[in-house]
């Protein structure tokens, strides 16, 4: 983070890659660039490993032999580097095998590329990037019926607190809206994960989907 946000991109769609290649430096406030780029889902671990990025886009209609199989191979090449999946459409189906493959988060293709400045900070701070509607359609596909959601025991401001993990906002991002710091930012989630009894913010935003709180 230090030297700003370096990013790999694993999509065949020239135009949407060179797009993202101009306008995310300014976008992300010159946070973030693209350092590396292929077409190709058999040399995306060598992307991985060459470019050193923090993250990885990874488009999933990439032609054979395909983006799950890229994705795997990202994680198994860099395992710190963390790994996005990106579709121009948002078929649960395709986002949950992305996640099963190691994926932390899941981007539309629905907007600019300058519109993914965003989501990509958050995500490399470890928030979960899923677009809402979606992130409640896979989390009610994988949980067990009957089961209900711990939310029902948060307070107001612990509630507030989930929605804004929810929706992607970073640690800075949290902080002005709670006229807090972002050491407490950290703080009051910790406790909140630990309310949850879940070990991450994907796992809390996956619980707000649930409950209907985003």
């Amino acid at each position: 983070m230090q030297n700003g946000i370096r990013v790999a991109v694993v999509d065949d769609h020239a135009t949407f890659v060179r797009g993202l290649e101009s306008v995310l430096p300014e976008a992300s406030g010159g946070r973030a660039s693209v350092v590396a780029t292929t077409g190709d889902a058999a040399h995306a671990a060598n992307v991985a490993r060459d470019a050193a990025p923090d993250l990885v886009l990874v488009d999933l209609h990439l032609p054979a032999p395909g983006a799950l199989q890229a994705i795997a191979a990202v994680r198994a090449a860099a395992p710190r580097t963390r790994v996005l999946a990106m579709a121009a459409d948002g078929e649960p189906e395709q986002a949950f095998e992305a996640l099963r493959a190691g994926a932390a988060g899941f981007l539309p293709k629905t907007g600019e590329p300058a519109d993914l400045a965003r989501p990509l900070t958050a995500a490399l701070e470890g928030w979960a990037v899923m677009p809402a509607p979606l992130l409640a359609t896979l989390v009610e596909r994988s949980r067990p019926a009957g089961t209900l959601p711990p939310t029902i025991q948060l307070d107001d401001e612990d509630r507030r607190l989930l929605r804004l993990i929810a929706t992607g906002s970073s640690t800075n991002e949290i902080a002005g809206l709670l006229h807090v710091s972002e050491r407490t930012v950290k703080r009051l989630t910790a406790a909140l994960l630990r309310k949850l009894r879940v070990s991450s913010r994907t796992e809390a935003a996956a619980l707000a989907g649930s409950a209907g709180l985003v």
